[in-house]
């Protein structure tokens, strides 16, 4: 069943067109991964997505409803979460505070048992519960980031650049969590990530933007056997 549509879609920066008319298909249950080069467009469909900016043409429906016009607030009330690149966590909150932040929406009675559960995904989260923010590491902050929006329950979970800047291990820990939650909680995860190869063999279906527009679509395992998206996105990028 489609969860998320993405129909036509047209963005636009002042007179700047950045989404060209997109078209994008998430089912329920899936990881569908969004590839492209720095500036094709990816983080402004995800924050389109989001409603902030709004598309200026198309539609988007979530769970059969049009989300097009709402806010950013009440999409999150639908229960849509994001874990936007750059991680954006509170700096001067602790790790506990900036969980009970993404908590904001979900049903407190479940709280302690959700924390519970993030700090088995991520221990390192446990071993930090008291640390502001803003003194954990590249990898530890984006622990969080994934953390906080796990905490609102979603039913789509929407990861921008998850890798960007973090060492391998780190990414390997990451890609591993949300795996895990895919398989075993069935969430359902949309992925706009530069590092292909991981981003590719996650997912179970794959779109490549470039200038705004998809140009392919797929499998995961049919994108990583294109020889055009190999020359493009992979050559030497299996890190």
């Amino acid at each position: 069943m489609s969860l998320l549509q993405v129909k036509g879609v047209h963005t636009y920066y002042g007179k700047i067109a950045a989404l060209k008319g997109v078209d994008v298909e998430v089912n329920e249950g899936e990881i569908v991964s969004l590839i492209g080069a720095n500036g094709a467009g990816k983080s402004t469909l995800m924050m389109t997505v989001f409603g902030n900016p709004r598309a200026r043409e198309g539609r988007i429906i979530f769970d059969g409803q049009d989300i097009t016009e709402m806010t950013p607030h009440e999409i999150a009330w639908l229960r849509i979460a994001q874990s936007p690149e750059g991680r954006r966590i509170f700096p001067r909150m602790t790790v506990l505070e900036n969980l009970q932040m993404g908590a904001i929406v979900a049903e407190p009675a479940r709280f302690d048992d959700d924390l519970d559960r993030m700090f088995t995904l991520f221990p390192r989260l446990k071993e930090r519960a008291k640390q502001r923010g803003g003194t954990l590491s590249g990898g530890e902050q984006q622990m969080l980031a994934i953390a906080r929006a796990l905490m609102s329950r979603p039913r789509l979970l929407m990861l921008d650049e998850p890798s960007l800047g973090l060492a391998p291990l780190i990414v390997k820990q990451i890609f591993d969590a949300i795996r895990h939650l895919n398989e075993q909680e069935k969430l359902t995860v949309f992925l706009v990530e530069q590092n292909a190869f991981h981003a590719l063999k996650l997912a179970h279906r794959g779109y490549v933007m470039v200038n705004g527009r998809i140009t392919m679509q797929g499998t995961g395992r049919e994108l990583l056997d294109r020889p055009e998206v190999r020359a493009a996105y992979l050559e030497g990028g299996r890190h």
